[in-house]
C-alpha cells in the first residue's frame, strides 16, 4: 500500500470513535486524519446512505463502514483565494479562481468554491452550488445557502432568465457581419447551444481579439468549443486552441472570464446586477 495514493475501507464491528477506527486501520496519525476529514477525504455509509464524514468524534453504529480516500497529490493543493462580491443572505455572488473546482470527488472537496465559502462566510452557512464555470475559466458564481434558493436560482437558469456575460482573448482578428454579435448554433453532445459573440477590441501587435460572449445554454466547455469550433480558440486553452504558438505555454492561463451576471432576485424581486471591472 502505498502512502501517497491508497483507499482503505472498514467495518465498525462495535460502538467506536471513526478516528480510532481509521488510525487503527490505515496507519495514518489521528493529526493526519483529522486533516484529512477536514479536506473530504473520508466518507461514511450507514443503512444504504453514503456521505462525506468531518467529525473525528463521530460515534459508529455497528456495521457502518468508513471509506477513507487519500491521494497525497490531491490533498497537498492549496487553492487561491476566492473573493466575496455581495452577501445577499440566502445567496451570495463570489469571484472563482482559476483552478478552484466547482466540484469535489471521492479523493477530497476542499479545492471547491463552495467548500470555501462553508468555511470563509459570516456567518456560516451551508453553500449550495447552482451553476458551474471550468476549472480554468475565472469570475463571477452564484452561491445558494439554503436549498429553497438554490431551487430558485436553478430554475431561473433553466428558464434562461439570467443574463450571463464572458469575456475572452483569442487568437487571431475576430470579425462579424455588420460589426453585429455572431450567433453560433452549435449542439454539444447532442444538445442545443447557443453563444452570441461581440468583438471588444483587436490587438494589432499580438493579433488577440477580446471578445464578450454572451451564452443562452451552459453546456460542458461552451465557449471554448464554440469560439474554436469557428477558428477562434482563446488564449491558454490546453483542450482546443492551438497551444503550441507560445514558447511560455506551460504558463498560460485560460483567458476565459465570467465577468457579468443579471437577474431579478428571487427574494426581493429586484433586479441585481453585478459586474468585475477589469
Amino acid at each position: 500500500m502505498s502512502v501517497e495514493n491508497f483507499e482503505c475501507h472498514v467495518s465498525a464491528l462495535h460502538a467506536v470513535k471513526a478516528i480510532d477506527l481509521l488510525a487503527a486501520a490505515s496507519g495514518l496519525s489521528k493529526q493526519s486524519i483529522k486533516q484529512v476529514m477536514q479536506k473530504g477525504a473520508v466518507w461514511v455509509t450507514r443503512s444504504h446512505s453514503t456521505r462525506r464524514l468531518r467529525r473525528a468524534g463521530k460515534v459508529l453504529n455497528y456495521k457502518d463502514e468508513l471509506h477513507l480516500y487519500y491521494n497525497k497529490s490531491v490533498l497537498d493543493v492549496a487553492p487561491e483565494a476566492a473573493h466575496l462580491v455581495a452577501d445577499e443572505n440566502n445567496y451570495s455572488i463570489w469571484i472563482k479562481p482559476r483552478g478552484m473546482l466547482c466540484q469535489g470527488s471521492k479523493w477530497g472537496d476542499h479545492c471547491t468554491i463552495n467548500r470555501w465559502v462553508e468555511q470563509q462566510i459570516v456567518p456560516q452557512r451551508p453553500a449550495f452550488i447552482v451553476h458551474r464555470l471550468d476549472r480554468a475559466a475565472c469570475g463571477l458564481i452564484i452561491i445558494a445557502h439554503t436549498k429553497s434558493m438554490a431551487s430558485a436560482i436553478a430554475k431561473l437558469f433553466e428558464e434562461r432568465a439570467i443574463d450571463k456575460r464572458y469575456k475572452a482573448v483569442v487568437e487571431g482578428h475576430f470579425v462579424s457581419d455588420n460589426n453585429q454579435p455572431m450567433h453560433i448554433e452549435d449542439d454539444i453532445e447532442g444538445k442545443s447551444a447557443s453563444s452570441f459573440v461581440t468583438l471588444l477590441k483587436y490587438d494589432e501587435v499580438l493579433d488577440q481579439s477580446l471578445l464578450e460572449v454572451k451564452i443562452n445554454t451552459g453546456r460542458k466547455h461552451q465557449i471554448r468549443r464554440h469560439l474554436a469550433g469557428i477558428g477562434f480558440s482563446i488564449v491558454g486553452d490546453r483542450l482546443y486552441g492551438d497551444y503550441n504558438r507560445h514558447k511560455d505555454k506551460e504558463q498560460m492561463d485560460l483567458q476565459l472570464t465570467a465577468y457579468y451576471l443579471s437577474f431579478q432576485c428571487p427574494s426581493s424581486g429586484e433586479m441585481k446586477q453585478y459586474e468585475i471591472q477589469r
